[in-house]
């Protein structure tokens, strides 16, 4: 479950669903996305913003291994926000922010794997 393995993206994807069951994360309110400017929360938002550019890239050019690589990174880049930033904090507004991060993670995650033929199971 370490290192750059199809393993390690799915723990990951395992751990936000962990961390989202755990929780009350309510999309329906307004998340005030300003409070995530961390180092880590910024990567994280950084690479979620590129995935509909590299599906495109591995499409245009027949690279699946395009997807994985991407994966990974996001999977690494979700891991320093968890490590860095408590979850669930006593803050609601901080986290419903950092929870909506957590889905968003975990959504594009799941869809990656999909688009490389890798299940994403919701426990490990």
């Amino acid at each position: 479950f370490e290192g750059e393995t199809g393993p390690y993206v799915q723990y990951t994807h395992a751990r936000a669903c962990s961390v989202l069951r755990k929780s009350a994360l309510d999309l329906n309110t307004d998340i005030d996305f300003t409070l995530l400017s961390d180092e880590a929360s910024v990567e994280v938002i950084r690479l979620l913003m590129k995935f509909e550019e590299v599906v495109v890239l591995a499409h245009k050019n027949y690279e699946p291994h395009v997807i994985a690589r991407y994966a990974v990174e996001l999977a690494q880049a979700f891991n320093r926000f968890y490590h860095d930033n408590a979850i669930l904090v006593e803050d609601n507004s901080l986290k419903q922010a950092r929870l909506a991060l957590v889905w968003a993670s975990k959504t594009v995650i799941k869809k990656a794997l999909y688009l490389v033929c890798v299940n994403a199971p919701e426990q490990m």
